[in-house]
């Protein structure tokens, strides 16, 4: 299967560029796949560059997983970390997912010293 870089996301959520809008669609059409560092570059990218919030975050994400023809990475992992980040707003995407990857894999905890992150089960604040 083919995959696809971070702003081929981007513009499938934005739409700001119709031209490559048409592009990511084209290129989507047939089926792609969604790696768990583009899909936390995306999610840092609609933060950082378009200024959504949380839950348009939370929102976006959704999307990609539901998605007709994009295969995310560990799906199950990636819904983890949504449900996380809901649940957290004082997380970002990138540290759920990290963690949940952790977690499926058998590596917890997780050591960190974000203090939000450490206060969540499976990590500890070092």
């Amino acid at each position: 299967m083919r995959a696809v870089d971070t702003n081929v996301l981007v513009r499938l959520l934005t739409r700001d560029d119709a031209a490559q809008v048409d592009a990511a669609e084209a290129f989507v059409a047939r089926g792609a796949w969604v790696s768990h560092l583009v899909l936390a570059e995306t999610t840092w990218v609609l933060g950082a560059a378009y200024g959504l919030g949380h839950a348009a975050i939370a929102k976006a994400v959704e999307m990609l997983m539901s998605h007709e023809t994009l295969t995310v990475q560990d799906g199950d992992a990636v819904a983890a970390a949504l449900e996380q980040y809901r649940r957290k707003p004082s997380l970002g995407f990138s540290d759920c997912l990290v963690l949940e990857v952790a977690r499926k894999a058998g590596h917890t905890p997780l050591g960190a010293f974000d203090k939000n992150l450490g206060k969540v089960h499976g990590a500890e604040r070092l």
